[in-house]
């Protein structure tokens, strides 16, 4: 008689957005989430990560549950530059989901509650949640999820240079460094650029634009830079390079504007 198939184990999972950089950036819905956590999965970026880490480490200090819940680190992969970007960030992510998968399912237990800690917002630049959703539809580990949103860098910009995302009635675009390469969709005013490893917005200078750029937000690094791009551009090239020098990193995130013709 054909046994029937055993039902894939189920998990529980927090997906919690842990602000841009400072603890106490932390909301207190994802302090409560941190505390809740019986395992928590580290993706370990290497020796470059470092200063990523530690926050990390200090907010389980801070805000986890006594004793301090387990952690997992799942060490993280790099693009194949030799590949096109969409397949060498497809083969990235697909080594992700097995890491996820593998740990979800054989180092967290029955009636335990795993947790993710995401930098900003699970929702802004980030793809742990596509993780997330492949290794529910592989459908080996029955993931059950939540997600709690955190203080976006985004967020935190705007907050730095004192300022609306959005001019009265208009739009904001968000899109990436690469993209803007290609130049700025027709009828775009207004634009918020995120890692910016090409300095892509030097292809704009003499187009009109102001700019408000942020490196490193919320941390002991944090770089704010905001004038015209004309006359701020060399000096953003400048500080991001010697901060990526010093660091071996640089998250950094800008908003485009077209001045207002006379």
């Amino acid at each position: 008689m054909t046994q029937p198939a055993r039902p894939p184990p189920v998990r529980r999972l927090l997906v919690i957005g842990i602000g841009a950089g400072d603890p106490a950036l932390m909301t207190m819905q994802a302090a409560e989430a941190v505390a809740a956590l019986d395992v928590v999965l580290l993706v370990d970026k290497g020796e470059h990560g470092q200063d990523l880490a530690d926050v990390r480490q200090e907010i389980l200090r801070r805000h986890g549950r006594r004793p301090p819940a387990r952690s997992i680190e799942l060490r993280d992969g790099t693009r194949d530059p030799a590949l096109a970007y969409d397949e060498a960030v497809a083969r990235w992510h697909g080594e992700r989901v097995v890491a996820f998968e593998r740990a979800l399912r054989d180092e967290v237990a029955d009636g335990e509650t795993a947790g993710i800690l995401v930098w900003g917002d699970p929702s802004l630049y980030d793809s742990t949640l596509r993780i997330v959703d492949q290794v529910v539809e592989r459908g080996n580990v029955d993931v059950q999820h939540t997600v709690i949103p955190g203080v976006s860098s985004l967020q935190l910009l705007a907050a730095r240079h004192r300022i609306p995302l959005n001019r009265i009635g208009r739009a904001v675009h968000i899109t990436t460094g690469r993209l803007l390469r290609q130049g700025l969709p027709p009828g775009v005013d207004d634009a918020v650029v995120m890692l910016d490893a090409a300095v892509s917005f030097t292809t704009l200078v003499g187009e009109g634009f102001e700019i408000f750029w942020g490196a490193s937000l919320g941390t002991p690094d944090e770089l704010l830079v905001a004038g015209p791009l004309d006359d701020v551009a060399d000096q953003i090239v400048a500080l991001r390079a010697q901060a990526r020098a010093r660091l071996g990193w640089v998250f950094d995130i800008y908003l485009l504007r077209r001045l207002e013709r006379a």
